[in-house]
């Protein structure tokens, strides 16, 4: 059932109760309610079922996140762009987004993240809605334009890897820059900035440093690169063989997803000790 939210005091259904117990068939089966982000384009949420608790806290934290960013008055990504010069709106037109806008609006997500985590989110009830709202509400801001800022950085950083990338043209480092362009595109591609999270922009700067090192150092040690190179793809075989035994569909664990983190640690070792 869709939730219409025009306002903070619209909570029409009261409490999200955490499980519901009924029977089909003559057997006890237990359903998990949860708030749906129906999507930027929407901007709405929905309340759904869903049949395992992993899958609830997901969709509710999603969720949660969706129902806060709808009722700020001030679009805290519209407000960073504004704070900007149009030098460093230029600097940010070269992101994977499509648009300045949608980086702004996916570090505001991003900020929306950590200030929720911070503030012992999601919530269940209207109360804790109230409050988890009212202290976003008063930080979003500031801590959207200082993610803009982290995320400048990182910007720069890429950008000087594609371009040391586009310049590396030897047929016989073709697998070595292959594997580059495999990275960077999973590192830096819509969204990255609520995919990587705050806490791990620093990471993120780190990576893709070590990124450029390797390929300011891979033209000249070609066969010590390609002999690294085939260790992380043991690896990373190894991990995708671990997440197709996971249930299809239902959220990965997050040990398991902390996994991938530890490949890019690593490359940074192997690449750039």
């Amino acid at each position: 059932e869709s939730l219409e939210r025009s306002g903070l005091t619209d909570w029409t259904l009261g409490p999200l109760r955490r499980v519901f117990e009924t029977r089909r068939a003559g057997q006890p089966v237990k359903a998990y309610p949860a708030l749906v982000d129906d999507g930027p384009k929407a901007n709405t949420v929905s309340v759904r079922l869903f049949d395992t608790e992993a899958e609830q806290a997901e969709a509710m934290w999603k969720g949660t996140r969706r129902l806060i960013l709808r009722n700020i008055p001030v679009n805290p990504g519209k407000f960073a762009s504004d704070k900007l010069t149009n030098a460093q709106k230029l600097a940010l037109s070269a992101n994977p987004h499509g648009s300045v806008q949608a980086l702004f609006d996916d570090c505001a997500m991003a900020a929306a993240d950590k200030l929720i985590a911070d503030f012992g989110g999601p919530a269940w009830d209207e109360e804790s809605y109230r409050k988890l709202y009212d202290k976003v509400r008063a930080e979003i801001v500031d801590t959207t334009v200082r993610t803009v800022g982290q995320v400048q950085q990182v910007l720069a950083a890429w950008g000087a890897c594609e371009r040391r990338l586009k310049a590396l043209r030897s047929p016989t480092l073709l697998a070595n820059l292959t594997d580059v362009r495999a990275q960077l595109d999973a590192l830096v591609k819509p969204g990255f900035v609520t995919a990587t999270g705050l806490r791990r922009l620093p990471d993120l700067m780190r990576y893709l440093v070590a990124a450029d090192r390797r390929l300011q150092q891979m033209p000249t040690g070609a066969q010590r690169d390609t002999s690294r190179m085939e260790k992380v793809h043991e690896m990373q075989d190894e991990y995708a063989w671990l997440l197709e035994q996971l249930p299809q569909g239902r959220p990965v664990p997050s040990p398991v997803l902390d996994i991938r983190w530890m490949i890019e640690e690593l490359r940074v070792s192997y690449f750039a000790h």
